[in-house]
């Protein structure tokens, strides 16, 4: 393929200003590709445009010679343009379909990038449907234009070939040629404008149809539960036929357009025609020259199809590129300002100043608060998600403030594993290694400190195999699990992890947290949990009510009093909570077969 490969190392920063802008940022990026197929497409066109003449010579010198060498020549030539004209359409056609793919993909990477680096600052400014048609339909769209440009300007070089012919055979058929075409063009033009405006509705009332799609299948079992589905589908229903009205609105005006492409060509051949056939009965053109008249005739009618192609093409390149601007012109949530301080080296404290919560450099530290939202809040800060948001909640890396260090540094030195695991569709493998460093053997060993082993034997192919979208095949806290084994595959400075054996019982929430403890003992840890079975095995556990750290020490001093009688009370109501439910777990299976006994007896025990 005649274009370096695809996805693109760096896209590039775009600038924003507006969808001209962009697409001539666009144009510029491939302009080595750009050139040849426009270069091609001149080639093509002018050999095309040539053919005509060259019949009406060969037939004039046939017809005053008959079959000697002139004619030969002729007939030579033709199949010399012939040959040419083959070759460039075919390579010219690789490299349209080249330069469309490029625009494309870059688009799409630019729309990428940003939704993957702006986090909730994305879904708080655009519907997600914006977001997802800018991928799926405005980045096609913007690469439409780079694939017919190059016949757009080879219809332009054509036309002018063939005006020079038709004035130099007769100024009146030149004429034609000169004044016709353009006014053929400017009548399909008129079409353009109402077309891009019923585009831009349709692509508009599409995003929000999609926005609805996606919040209703997302939100089905909730809408179940409230008997709410019948509302969200008649809203649904409702905006599918505000799609609808508006796609045959665009429909129409489309069919307008096509329908003159081919009545004024027609006409403009029907004129031309007409003349040249009076001309050659009035001895001022040869009959050669009428067969070159009617040839241009026709051949001019597919410069101005690509004429049109163009127009409706740069139509709807301008209503993406502008829904593209819309995507990428989100703010990120961090990182939108450049760094202004270095990140300290080597290991040093990560402190929550407003909470007081510390992560001591090679200690495994579990976070126990009265309100676990409280807590959850706390670890996500940790993290640095949102700037503006935790403008008033400072955290430091050692004595530099986390805002102000490169994000990128604190992505690869902080790692956060959030309670609700996020899981992709792909292969297990890819799943878990997302930097596709890591061999079999490291794989597996995470997989085992996760205790996951149930995991490789309900994926079909083990590590090889596909997991479905969002990991649906996969039960809560199988999810869990392989979101626990990602997290340490990545061996962070600082990991934190929220709830991270919420949805496994106790069985094996006891193995996680040995494995766990003993694989990160010497590794700076927070592990947000209130369970006793993770508490016993971390070096220190930090309490934490009404946001503010009260008492720090192990799981047993906690509980026996040394931080105070009413903490340690407060700290037995959190994690007797836990405790009464491990018991439940417990004791589940002998109430079990209690109660099998009692139904095989027929009477009480």
């Amino acid at each position: 393929m005649p274009v370096r490969s695809l996805p693109l190392d760096d896209p590039g920063t775009p600038p924003l200003t507006g969808p001209l802008a962009l697409l001539w940022w666009l144009a510029r990026r491939q302009w080595g590709i750009l050139l040849v197929a426009v270069a091609l497409g001149i080639l093509m066109f002018a050999c095309q445009a040539i053919l005509p003449a060259l019949t009406g010579r060969a037939i004039d010198g046939g017809l005053a010679h008959g079959f000697g060498p002139d004619l030969w020549r002729a007939a030579g030539a033709l199949g010399v343009l012939g040959v040419v004209s083959a070759a460039a359409s075919a390579v010219g056609h690789r490299f349209d379909i080249a330069n469309w793919l490029r625009a494309a993909f870059t688009s799409s990477q630019l729309v990428g990038r940003t939704v993957s680096r702006s986090g909730h600052a994305i879904t708080a400014e655009l519907p997600t449907g914006e977001v997802v048609s800018a991928v799926a339909n405005d980045a096609l769209r913007i690469g439409e234009v780079y694939a017919v440009a190059a016949r757009f300007v080879g219809s332009i070089v054509a036309y002018g070939v063939a005006a020079v012919f038709m004035l130099r055979l007769s100024v009146t058929l030149g004429l034609v040629v000169l004044l016709g075409l353009p006014t053929v063009a400017v009548a399909l033009g008129l079409l353009v404008k109402p077309l891009q405006h019923r585009q831009a509705a349709q692509r508009e009332a599409s995003g929000r149809l999609t926005t609805l799609g996606s919040d209703t299948v997302s939100g089905l079992r909730i809408l179940r539960g409230i008997g709410g589905e019948g509302v969200f589908n008649a809203r649904y229903r409702e905006q599918s036929q505000v799609v609808r009205g508006r796609g045959v609105a665009v429909a129409t005006t489309q069919s307008w357009l096509d329908a003159l492409q081919v009545l004024l060509p027609g006409l403009f051949v029907a004129v031309l025609i007409w003349l040249g056939a009076h001309m050659a009965l009035a001895g001022e053109i040869t009959p050669g020259q009428l067969v070159a008249t009617y040839g241009y005739a026709a051949f001019l009618g597919w410069p101005v199809q690509n004429a049109t192609m163009m127009l409706q093409a740069a139509t709807r390149a301008h209503v993406g590129a502008g829904k593209v601007i819309n995507v990428l012109k989100v703010v990120p949530s961090t990182g939108a300002r450049p760094a202004t301080a270095q990140a300290p080296d080597g290991e040093v404290p990560l402190v929550d100043e407003t909470s007081g919560v510390t992560i001591e450099p090679g200690r495994v530290v579990a976070l126990v608060g009265a309100d676990p939202d409280e807590s959850a809040r706390i670890a996500t800060r940790l993290g640095r998600f949102d700037d503006d948001g935790e403008a008033d909640t400072p955290v430091r890396l050692g004595d530099v403030l986390l805002a102000e260090i490169d994000k990128e540094h604190v992505r690869r030195r902080i790692v956060v594993a959030e309670a609700t695991p996020h899981l992709f569709s792909g292969v297990l493998a890819e799943e878990l290694d997302v930097h596709g460093d890591q061999d079999e053997d490291r794989l597996l060993a995470a997989v085992a400190l996760a205790d996951a082993h149930d995991v490789l034997d309900s994926v079909p192919d083990g590590l090889a195999g596909e997991l479905p979208e969002k990991g649906r095949s996969l039960s809560g806290g199988q999810r869990q699990r392989v979101a626990l084994a990602r997290a340490l595959l990545l061996d962070p400075e600082i990991l934190v992890l929220v709830e991270p054996t919420s949805a496994v019982d106790a069985h094996t929430e006891a193995r996680i947290a040995s494995r766990l403890a003993d694989a990160r003992r010497g590794r700076s840890t927070l592990v947000v949990t209130a369970s006793p079975l993770v508490l016993d095995h971390v070096d220190e556990v930090q309490f934490v009510q009404d946001g503010q750290l009260v008492a720090r020490g192990t799981h047993d001093e906690l509980l026996s009093g040394a931080a105070g009688a009413l903490t340690a009370a407060a700290y037995r109501r959190v994690v007797g909570r836990h405790l009464d439910e491990e018991a439940a777990e417990d004791a589940a299976p002998e109430l079990d077969l209690l109660e099998d006994s009692v139904t095989q007896g027929g009477g009480r025990p």
